[in-house]
């Protein structure tokens, strides 16, 4: 029997022993808001039937490599507003979750085992320390929305080039000088968010984004010619300044 388990905002403080109790059955698991602190317990990796986890809004500082070994976790996996400085590597074993939020934590890099993932449609990572992406985030063919705001990021891998299913991209508040050159030719990528950041130069490839319909610019210090602007527009796209 199927078994979900909701203690979202109830004062826990630890995982219940219920959720123990209940392995092999549980298949959804919310403990967000629940005052959990420190390392998740390593018994995690016991809910062999779990389709969705949200940790969200805790103080967790360290999620165990067990969280690798969920092989029914494709719905949702929620890890955000905690305070992780890493992630495991044993998270590229997830290959058919598809939705992972790890935002507003404290970490410096995502591990190169994130290409793993190859059932990712979302990935939300906006408001930690990231001053790079792996190269092997290439590899998330299915990837549709990627969220990046609140880092420091002044560059993209040339792996990028290969998502070709990206319909959405923020970059807001990072350290960009320049649009990433390896988002040039991304046939489905429909809007791009580089607000907040330090660009002062258009290039020309941005008409070859044959999908793009907004292109968010504001409160950097842009330059941009008015032909370019105005082919822009005449495709589809607009642009905010």
């Amino acid at each position: 029997m199927a078994v979900r388990l909701n203690y979202w905002r109830q004062p826990l403080g630890a995982v219940p022993e219920a959720v123990w109790r209940a392995a092999d059955e549980v298949e959804v698991l919310i403990l967000a808001e629940t005052g959990l602190t420190g390392r998740l317990p390593e018994q995690i990796g016991r809910l062999s039937r779990l389709r969705t986890l949200d940790l969200g809004h805790n103080a967790l500082t360290a999620v165990p490599g067990q969280l690798g070994a969920l092989p029914a976790l494709t719905d949702y996996l929620y890890l955000h507003d905690n305070r992780l400085t890493e992630l495991p590597a044993a998270l590229g074993r997830l290959s058919g979750l598809r939705y992972l939020n790890v935002g507003d934590n404290r970490l410096a890099e995502l591990p190169e085992e994130i290409g793993g993932m190859a059932g990712l449609v979302e990935l939300r990572a906006g408001h930690n320390r990231l001053t790079g992406l792996p190269g092997s985030i290439g590899r998330l063919s299915r990837l549709r929305e990627l969220w990046l705001r609140g880092n420091a990021l002044s560059g993209l891998p040339a792996s990028m080039a290969g998502l070709r299913e990206l319909r959405e991209l923020e970059l807001r508040e990072n350290d960009l000088t320049r649009v990433p050159e390896p988002l040039a030719g991304l046939p489905l990528l429909r809007r791009l968010d580089l607000r907040g950041n330090r660009i002062t130069t258009l290039p020309d490839w941005l008409l070859g984004l044959p999908s793009l319909e907004k292109l968010d610019l504001r409160w950097n210090d842009v330059d941009a010619s008015p032909h370019l602007l105005a082919e822009l527009a005449r495709g589809g796209c607009t642009v905010l300044l």
